[in-house]
């Protein structure tokens, strides 16, 4: 063991940087907890049109990873392109897979949209070709567009995801699930004390016995049709036993331990489309890989497929 001053030193100064990084890549409150900054572009108004609209995502990000559930189960993909962004820690953002209009970043890309900009830039981003502009960043907003505004062009139109007597309970899941589940992994993964960790992980496992138990009776959260709250869980459950459970402390149990949401997970991964969308092997790379305040080696563990 190295000698207890050296210890010391340099447990504080590696806790010093990490409290500086994580409050660059996670605000938190008072108590420790984080707090999702708000997405800044907003409009759910555009003019439907083949070509007209293009996502930006990355294939490791589940809020981008919705959307091009969306565009699969939808029937889409001819009508809405796909650019794919990387993140790069070294940039400290993401980085255009291939440059385009003029841009190798993300934030290059938010600054075309709009001069001057400072804020995040995030994935997705549902980008207008003619008018080179954002119309919406926010990954709920932009799912419910695609469910309705390209009807139709759709392969599927006559697949809603969003059916007017069901979005009452359609909400009260994505409220509940948003909290303790799709934001409530990363409350845990960048919740900063031991209280607030442990405040995140018990909403967290406690939703998803709620969740669990509801699906012993269902095939999918709102009975036997197919939602957009289906898919916004979808897009967690999916990263979940591979990188949520171990490298954001989510570690109480799999959802392969459940008997119910691993049938409903396996179920949803088998949709028309749905496969397709599904990259293993970039989440694993991005958030073991990019994430240096949680794993600072960077090392990437294997899967069995990798064997």
């Amino acid at each position: 063991m190295p000698p207890k001053l050296l210890i010391q030193l340099v447990r504080f100064g590696w806790t010093t940087l990490w409290r500086i990084m994580m409050s660059k890549l996670a605000p938190r409150d008072a108590s420790g907890a984080y707090i999702r900054p708000e997405s800044e572009f907003r409009s759910q108004s555009l003019i439907a049109a083949p070509g007209r609209y293009r996502l930006f995502v990355g294939l490791g990000c589940p809020w981008a990873h919705r959307t091009l559930v969306t565009r699969a189960l939808k029937g889409l993909e001819d009508i809405i392109s796909v650019s794919i962004v990387i993140p790069s820690p070294e940039n400290g953002g993401w980085i255009l897979e291939k440059p385009e209009l003029g841009c190798t970043t993300l934030a290059d890309l938010y600054r075309r949209a709009k001069p001057g900009y400072q804020g995040r830039s995030t994935v997705p981003v549902l980008w207008d070709c003619k008018t080179n502009t954002i119309v919406n960043n926010e990954s709920s907003e932009i799912i419910v567009i695609l469910n309705s505004a390209f009807n139709e062009f759709a392969k599927h139109p006559e697949l809603d995801l969003y059916p007017e007597a069901l979005q009452p309970e359609i909400d009260s899941w994505n409220e509940k699930i948003y909290h303790a589940v799709n934001n409530g992994v990363y409350r845990c993964g960048f919740a900063q004390t031991q209280a607030a960790y442990e405040t995140a992980c018990r909403e967290l496992f406690s939703m998803l016995d709620t969740i669990d138990e509801a699906l012993s009776t269902r095939r999918y959260l709102c009975g036997d049709t197919l939602t957009l709250a289906d898919v916004r869980l979808f897009t967690t459950l999916f990263r979940f036993d591979v990188v949520y459970y171990s490298l954001f402390k989510c570690s109480i149990r799999r959802i392969q331990d459940y008997d119910h949401l691993s049938i409903y997970l396996n179920d949803f991964y088998q949709l028309p489309g749905v496969a397709e969308t599904c990259d293993l092997e970039s989440v694993k790379r991005d958030y073991y890989g990019n994430l240096f305040p949680l794993n600072p080696g960077g090392i990437i563990p294997l899967s069995a497929q990798n064997l």
